[in-house]
């Protein structure tokens, strides 16, 4: 995606989340400051209105999560972003906007936890993003990208993602992509007369409908007939099997013909793909394999690379949580590894290379006694 311009500009990766959700036509903006994401909310407090959109630092994570519900209620693109202790904070409001089919976008620049842990970049939000994250049974759409250049285009696309399901759509970053500065092209400007036509379900605008003076909308995730409720998750969930077979992202790299393959995403994947070209110049046969939508997860891919494939090292920046989706992907069909860090801990190429070896060997050794 590009504005038409082929220079590439030099942006943080908050600015760049930030600008890619005005350019995708975000009309307001709640949030509240915290680390390492505090870049995102300024640019939004900068620039917001000089395109005549509504920007609010709110008097809490709580507060900024609810008023994105009232905007997307009415039917405009809404956002807010926080950092981990601040989303833990939002996912009440994130469960009703799901139970409400609201489309809104979120952003987590995640930190090491638990609790107020560190500032330092991890990605120890993965189960608390990929299974809804707050209360009742309900899923979010979760990208995860691991460039400045990718988070500035899923963003510019979660918004049309939340749009076309009606449901929460997650950006999850880490401290590493919030902060570092690459040179991108940013994604056009979103005419605002071609964004869809929520007029059929958003509250607001009685007067000025169509029909006239329609009936007043109540948009509310709250439903006492127990029946009645199971019937809308049901249909909501019927609504998910569609997403996991239509939003799947992922990338691979030299994974053809690989004995080894590495599963990482967002900064791991990055320290992960320096790890595979050492790798190969050492004549080992590695490969990446990184998922881009954390949900839905790309199992099915990943459960073709299990077939080809003789082990699996997964790279995280947590104490193990990515782990779990790989091994229900691949049904134990080989043996999958970990290694993780935690408590804002990045992985290096040097020891990430290092396991590398050593699995390598031991499958040599194996094909030696075998």
């Amino acid at each position: 995606m590009s504005d038409g311009m082929s220079e590439k500009i030099l942006m943080k990766g908050n600015e760049a989340i930030a600008e890619a959700a005005i350019r995708a036509g975000c009309m307001a903006y709640y949030g509240y400051p915290i680390t390492p994401q505090n870049e995102l909310i300024a640019y939004m407090a900068e620039h917001m209105h000089e395109h005549g959109r509504i920007f609010i630092q709110a008097e809490s994570e709580t507060a900024a999560i609810n008023m994105v519900y009232g905007s997307a209620a009415t039917g405009v693109r809404a956002m807010t972003s926080s950092s981990s202790p601040g989303i833990s904070l939002k996912q009440e409001g994130i469960s009703y906007a799901a139970g409400a089919d609201l489309p809104l976008v979120f952003v987590n620049i995640v930190r090491g936890g638990p609790g107020l842990g560190s500032i330092a970049p991890a990605q120890s939000d993965y189960i608390q993003s990929t299974r809804g994250g707050g209360h009742g049974d309900y899923r979010v759409v979760v990208l995860a990208p691991a460039s400045v250049q990718e988070a500035a285009d899923l963003t510019w696309a979660a918004f049309d993602i939340a749009d076309r399901w009606r449901m929460p759509v997650l950006i999850l970053g880490d401290g590493v992509i919030g902060q570092m500065m690459e040179g991108i092209e940013l994604p056009p400007m979103r005419d605002l007369a071609s964004l869809p036509d929520k007029t059929d379900w958003a509250v607001g605008n009685m007067a000025s409908s169509p029909e006239g003076n329609r009936p007043a909308r109540h948009i509310t995730s709250i439903n006492l007939v127990p029946e009645e409720l199971e019937a809308l998750v049901f249909s909501r969930f019927e609504r998910y099997r569609k997403v996991e077979t239509e939003e799947v992202r992922y990338d691979e790299y030299c994974c053809d013909e690989a004995d080894l393959v590495l599963v990482a995403y967002g900064t791991a994947a990055r320290v992960c793909r320096g790890a595979v070209e050492a790798a190969r110049a050492a004549g080992l046969k590695v490969g990446l394999f990184r998922p881009i939508s954390l949900w839905p997860f790309p199992k099915q891919a990943l459960a073709g690379r299990s077939a080809t494939a003789k082990r699996f090292l997964v790279v995280e920046m947590s104490m193990g949580q990515m782990i779990d989706d790989v091994r229900l992907s691949i049904r134990d069909a080989i043996q999958v590894d970990l290694l993780p860090h935690a408590g804002g801990v990045v992985p290096t190429e040097e020891e990430v290379y290092a396991r590398c070896v050593a699995i390598c060997a031991e499958l040599n050794q194996g094909r030696i006694h075998s």
